[in-house]
């Protein structure tokens, strides 16, 4: 894999631009042309930002373009950040809301699906424009003002509704707020007694480390228990940049895992998985989920068969650890909600045993208790005591 030195790319830099987060967010590249200049696109890419210059978003941090390799049309990170043609082709079953999210949101910043969580939009914009977006009608700009008056609606919502004990901040990526305005949404947030936790869905370790200072990682922790969610790919961005902002997250209390996405020929291989979540685990990063693509518009060549992601739990499975090991998950079209899919590894079930196969496909059976009932008295007793 070609490595460039941002300073071919960008000479006009100091190293102290180049680690300045904001520096980063000012020279965004944002156009055909612009892109052009820093790198030789081929006919699909060009076209590809073409014809899809009205249907979504093109951004890309100057960090994040320096990890594309210039010369080769599958790096997975120029596949992530430069559109194809592709892209501009709506196929027969893509969705504008591919997880049924507008039926439920009650005020323009929430979306209520699951009984006890939910999700608050804080803004509509990123660092970079990831192509596989699965929340593109919102990222593009111009869907709805995710501002102060949204904001309070939205806090205001939380507040009002007891069951919430999770809140899950995202967008767009939250942490392109300032610290300041960051804090404060936090702070409201974390006022309402029944908050219990707040998890905040980010793409900044990935596409913009350099924001994760030592002040954002401080401010972070001063409103735990809070989880950082963030969105590695492929062991490509895993860079020591990258490393080092998920560790300084670490480093000061705030807990990080990671929700990897399948996609078809950047990273449908059990090995790329396999070696993304050991460096993971290398810089203390949970690998939670592995996701099944969304049935989002634009986004069909991405995606993989559902079998694929099952073989790669297979070839995982046993043989490496099990922190190692992600829930595979499919994110029902149309709002149904997550599934977790997993190989069958049970053979038969009979009598009082059931039989299972290993990883390596050899039976075990597991004798089966002749006691059935697993009701909890003792709980039962106590939850009765504490409500009278």
């Amino acid at each position: 894999m070609q490595v460039q030195d941002w300073r071919s790319l960008f000479p006009e830099a100091s190293e102290q631009q180049w680690g300045d987060w904001r520096w980063q967010m000012r020279h965004s590249i944002r156009s055909l042309e612009q892109l052009a200049r820093l790198m030789p696109l081929t006919d699909d890419e060009r076209r590809g930002c073409e014809e899809t210059r009205e249907m979504f978003r093109l951004g890309i941090s100057p960090y994040y373009l320096s990890l594309v390799d210039r010369q080769h049309p599958f790096c997975p990170v120029r596949m992530q950040a430069i559109p194809t043609r592709a892209e501009a082709r709506i196929r027969p079953g893509e969705l504008r809301d591919p997880l049924g999210e507008d039926p439920h949101r009650p005020v323009p910043a929430i979306v209520h699906k699951y009984p006890d969580r939910v999700l608050f939009l804080a803004l509509d914009s990123c660092s970079t424009y990831c192509r596989h977006c699965t929340r593109r009608r919102i990222t593009k700009g111009g869907e709805a003002v995710l501002g102060r008056e949204a904001w309070a609606e939205g806090i205001e919502y939380v507040r009002a509704h007891r069951e919430v004990r999770d809140v899950l901040i995202s967008g767009g990526d939250p942490l392109l707020l300032v610290d300041e305005r960051l804090d404060a949404l936090l702070g409201e947030l974390r006022a309402i007694p029944h908050v219990e936790m707040i998890r905040i869905g980010t793409r900044v370790t990935v596409t913009l480390p350099m924001r994760v200072t030592e002040a954002l990682a401080a401010l972070l922790r001063r409103h735990a228990p809070l989880f950082v969610v963030t969105h590695f790919n492929h062991s490509k961005e895993l860079t020591p940049e990258a490393r080092e902002a998920c560790e300084r997250l670490v480093d000061h209390g705030v807990p990080v895992e990671n929700q990897t996405v399948l996609m078809r020929r950047v990273n449908s291989d059990a090995r790329i998985i396999r070696e993304l979540n050991h460096a993971l685990l290398r810089a203390r990063v949970r690998p939670y989920y592995l996701h099944q693509m969304d049935v989002a518009e634009g986004l069909e060549h991405l995606r993989t068969p559902i079998a694929a992601g099952v073989a790669i739990l297979e070839q995982l499975r046993g043989h490496t650890t099990g922190l190692a090991v992600p829930h595979l998950a499919v994110d029902l079209p149309g709002g149904g909600g997550k599934v977790t899919l997993q190989p069958e590894y049970v053979v038969e079930r009979r009598g009082h045993e059931t039989v299972f196969r290993n990883y390596r496909g050899e039976p075990y059976v597991y004798p089966e208790p002749e006691e059935t009932d697993c009701s909890c008295p003792y709980d039962s007793v106590w939850v009765g005591r504490a409500r009278g």
